[in-house]
């Protein structure tokens, strides 16, 4: 649930209203530190006294021990010196609730000191006491204080237990020990037992938890109310992890996992950073695997530019820049917020990672091809990827002016200003909403992919190329952030129509993608991902609810469940997107990765074109640019401008148009997460 449970473990401690077990543990510095170092101090020196009476007298014919003055001296001295060996040996420093080998071996030498210093003043005094006595004292002395320990731990353990979850580890290797061993420290989660595939596991137990066989996790989770499985198994290959996910999704039980292996051993996360299942888990298919030498081709000890830095695209792409030793790494955004918090993550990486070459930060529009062109002068750019783009349909269809300007004018000045300052290639980053668009925002992507192609008709030195892939898991404005949210509100998850589907892929594989394009780009190219089969959106709902722990309404047979809510398409939006124009495709040097033959543009046409699309959206007239779009656009023949919010205000939206809107109840804000968009 959390990924430091050592912060939420300190947090629960500082609270108020703790069991008698817990200030019975004490922290340092707490009022109740003194009062538990009293009182076991107190016991300990109370099991010495009995000890000694019961050693010395036993199986010796002679009165209980001290029978004279002699005798009550010696059980005073040792009883005295028995308390400066404990507390100089610092046997109370310990917690009893986290007490481990190293607690036992600290008493063990305390119990053996004593117990020596009662054999010596025996021999010194010429006591009345059996040989074997000193023995019998240090086994008395070492289970009795041992004894109190292992049983006040037990009794926390027990309170402790009474308001924690129980949970599940599946994988029984050295990461669920390692897990184990880590949630044992805090009172949150209580591990039932263990589940592992490996049959030489079964009906055994470590650490006092029982391994069970993957088949009885089901029976295992209804009869012992398990909350969660955690699964613990980094080493597992993507394949192996998803069948394990497969087979825990119509369990209602909430499935979390440790970090990968690769993550493990680069030191950049630890076995106890518990996280929602991976992105790429719920993705359902094998990732695209990536060639570094097409990566690093287009990036090792290059300049690099990556506009819109600090979106969700723009940012993985830097990250992964990194690896590839650039000699520059320029980022380039509008959003001053955006823009720094990209810069701080990179150059706390350049530390961790002791990276040598500068990361540069530079604000700025591309729509300011001036600046632009100056700026890839100065700094020898050799490498562009532009990123920067407004791609949320509803709110492009709510500010069509300004989201097509973004869109085509800023790709027209970024690609432009590129190739008078002789940059080697510009890789324009497009959607899968860009093939026969039904929404303004993917005209425009279009429209911008129609540029890039027709620059790439002339005698350029520049090698232009366009990469198109459908919605990134996790991205801002995804649907998977969306559920996530309103799955931790307890529901409903709202689904725009029952048959929407959308080709996917991870942030990381999508970053990929376009680094590799690059490298195949001879001009004008336009590559696709072959993604395999779309996924239906409540499908994708379906699995991360039951991830989450929660049933369905039809299924449920319990209270925690959570409803699917279908609201309505908003407005741009299609039930299914398409990655291809045509049918027309070939192969590169990546087997999943293809190229597509298109139509394009003469430059001649497309640059007055582009002139005059510019000049409409500067005029705020969006029957201007609709009819600009619908010219060049394949696909785009039917859209209308209901919804953009100053036309409305401004009552420049047509009377038919108006009704539309109007029925179709528009709102006056834009739809947010988390709420419901306008129905239809």
């Amino acid at each position: 649930m959390v990924k430091h449970l050592q912060q939420r473990l300190n947090q629960s401690r500082s609270r108020p209203g703790r069991s008698a077990a817990a200030t019975w543990s004490g922290e340092r510095g707490s009022p109740s530190r003194g009062l538990r170092l009293a009182v076991l101090l107190l016991t300990d020196l109370s099991m010495v006294c009995l000890a000694l009476m019961v050693s010395s007298s036993l199986g010796h014919d002679r009165p209980l021990f001290p029978a004279n003055l002699l005798e009550l001296l010696v059980l005073l001295g040792i009883i005295a010196f028995a308390a400066t060996v404990f507390v100089g040996r610092r046997l109370y420093r310990s917690l009893i609730r986290h007490m481990g080998p190293h607690a036992v071996w600290d008493l063990v030498g305390a119990v053996t000191i004593v117990a020596l210093s009662f054999a010596l003043a025996s021999f010194y005094w010429q006591l009345d006491v059996a040989p074997s006595a000193p023995g019998i004292f240090w086994l008395l002395l070492f289970f009795g204080a041992g004894g109190v320990r292992l049983v006040t731990r037990a009794y926390y353990q027990v309170s402790a237990e009474r308001g924690s979850r129980r949970l599940v580890i599946y994988g029984a290797g050295e990461s669920g020990r390692q897990l184990l061993h880590a949630l044992n420290h805090g009172s949150h989660y209580e591990v039932y037992a263990f589940v592992d595939d490996d049959i030489a596991l079964r009906n055994t137990v470590i650490n006092g938890r029982p391994v069970f066989p993957s088949d009885e996790l089901e029976a295992l989770v209804k009869a012992q109310g398990i909350a969660q499985v955690l699964l613990a198994v980094p080493s597992a290959s993507a394949e192996r992890r998803r069948e394990i996910i497969n087979s825990l999704v119509g369990i209602p039980v909430h499935v979390r996992t440790v970090p990968k292996i690769s993550e493990l051993v680069a030191g950049r996360a630890s076995v106890n950073q518990i996280q929602d299942v991976d992105l790429d888990d719920l993705l359902g298919r094998d990732p695209v695997p990536p060639h570094p030498e097409l990566i690093d081709s287009c990036l090792h000890d290059k300049v690099v530019m990556v506009t819109g830095a600090g979106g969700s695209i723009g940012s993985e792409l830097c990250r992964q820049i990194m690896a590839s030793a650039p000699r520059e790494l320029i980022l380039f955004d509008i959003s001053e917020f955006a823009l720094y918090s990209i810069e701080q993550e990179l150059r706390a990486l350049c530390q961790q990672q002791d990276y040598r070459f500068p990361v540069v930060t530079l604000l700025g529009s591309v729509r300011d091809e001036r600046r632009l062109e100056s700026l890839y002068k100065t700094f020898k750019v050799q490498t562009v990827y532009h990123a920067a783009a407004y791609k949320h349909v509803p709110l492009v269809e709510y500010n069509v002016a300004e989201g097509v300007a973004n869109n085509v004018d800023g790709t027209w000045s970024a690609a432009l200003a590129a190739e008078r300052a002789g940059v080697e290639t510009f890789v324009l980053v497009s959607t899968d909403k860009a093939v026969r668009p039904a929404n303004i925002m993917g005209a425009s992507k279009r429209y911008a992919e129609l540029i890039v192609q027709g620059l790439a008709q002339r005698d350029t030195p520049t090698r232009f190329c366009i990469v198109r892939f459908g919605n990134v898991l996790g991205s801002s404005g995804s649907v998977v952030p969306l559920f996530r949210e309103q799955i931790e509100s307890g529901g409903p998850v709202t689904v725009t129509h029952p048959d929407v589907s959308r080709y996917f892929m991870s942030i990381t594989e999508a970053a990929q993608l376009v680094l590799q394009t690059g490298a195949m780009g001879t001009g004008g190219d336009v590559f696709v991902l072959d993604m395999g089969e779309p996924v239906r959106i409540v499908d994708l709902a379906r699995r991360m609810i039951r991830l989450s722990g929660y049933e369905l309404e039809g299924d449920a047979v319990s209270s925690e469940h959570i409803d699917i809510e279908f609201i309505g398409l908003r407005p741009g939006e299609k039930l299914h997107e398409e990655l291809l124009l045509g049918t027309s495709v070939a192969g590169t040097g990546h087997p999943m990765i293809l190229r597509a033959e298109e139509d394009s543009v003469d430059f001649d046409v497309l640059e007055s074109a582009t002139a005059n699309l510019i000049k409409a959206c500067a005029d705020l007239d969006c029957d201007g640019i609709t009819k600009i779009l619908r010219d060049y656009v394949s696909g785009f023949e039917a859209h209308e401008i209901r919804h953009d919010f100053v036309w409305l205000k401004q009552g420049r939206v047509g009377k038919r148009a108006r009704q539309v809107a109007q029925a179709e109840n528009v709102s006056v804000l834009p739809v947010s997460k988390g709420q419901s968009a306008p129905k239809s």
